[in-house]
């Protein structure tokens, strides 16, 4: 959320890992160990290190992922699905919100040129005729 803009991260950081990656460090802090209904982790120091986040594994959101540095940062899409499968949870509602805000301004940001670019396709074409036209005026 911090990454987008949206929010000032929580006091935990969460982190998706590899399958192996798990393993090494289930070895390692055997003691340190989370089981949230099946999502399977380890919490060392302020982060908590997960084998998978509502049962969506590494290999999952990794896909379309920002690279930043030797990390990488889930993409909006893919938090936005996160947040909308937990979304019984305040926080997670409130994170929604944003979410949908940033998608919709980003999408507005792109209008005009989306108008003009159709514009250009129908300059070719002598009295277009629409069966609806609704809010978009040339």
């Amino acid at each position: 959320m911090e990454y987008f803009g949206l929010r000032k991260s929580g006091k935990d950081i969460d982190l998706v890992v590899c399958k192996e990656d798990i393993k090494k460090l289930v070895a390692k802090y055997p003691t340190k160990l989370k089981d949230l209904y099946g999502d399977f982790g380890v919490a060392v120091y302020e982060f908590e290190i997960w084998k998978t986040i509502r049962y969506f594994d590494y290999d999952y959101l990794a896909v379309d992922a920002i690279e930043e540095g030797n990390c990488l940062v889930i993409s909006l899409d893919k938090l936005l699905i996160q947040k909308a499968i937990a979304m019984d949870t305040k926080k997670y509602f409130e994170d929604l919100k944003l979410i949908v805000k940033k998608i919709t301004s980003d999408q507005a940001k792109k209008q005009r040129n989306i108008i003009d670019e159709n514009n250009d396709m129908l300059s070719v074409i002598d009295n277009p005729r629409y069966v609806e036209r609704v809010g978009t005026k040339t």
